[in-house]
């Protein structure tokens, strides 16, 4: 069974986020439960539902990587694409932030950088 978000995980979730360092617990509190009023039992929303405020709000949770969006697209019988965005959470992130655990590793999702085969030692420098 998968952990629920609750208000209460996700307020915690916001408060220990370096982006909103310093924010009120209960200005946390109302966003998580601003946030959690769209999203009910659900992982996933359309995007089509929200205002420009509350996209907004969204965009600043994308910012502290706590939702990511993601998007289907499907051809109509006219032959016209169409694009549904969605809103997700990433439970792995909330979990993150809730323990206040860093993860071992840069790369997300599989993604990795140039940077991440370099020996530390690389940016060392011999300053005479």
């Amino acid at each position: 069974m998968r952990d629920v978000i609750t208000v209460e995980k996700l307020t915690q979730a916001i408060v220990n986020s370096p982006n909103y360092e310093g924010i009120a617990r209960n200005e946390a509190h109302e966003l998580a439960n601003h946030i959690l009023n769209f999203f009910g039992y659900s992982d996933r929303i359309i995007d089509n539902i929200l205002e420009t405020q509350d996209r907004d709000a969204f965009y600043m949770l994308e910012d502290a990587s706590i939702l990511t969006t993601e998007r289907e697209e499907t051809t109509l019988y006219d032959g016209r694409e169409w694009r549904i965005n969605y809103w997700l959470f990433r439970r792995d992130k909330v979990r993150e932030l809730i323990s206040g655990v860093k993860p071992k590793s840069s790369k997300i999702k599989g993604k990795s950088t140039v940077y991440d085969d370099l020996p530390l030692d690389i940016w060392d420098r011999d300053v005479e």
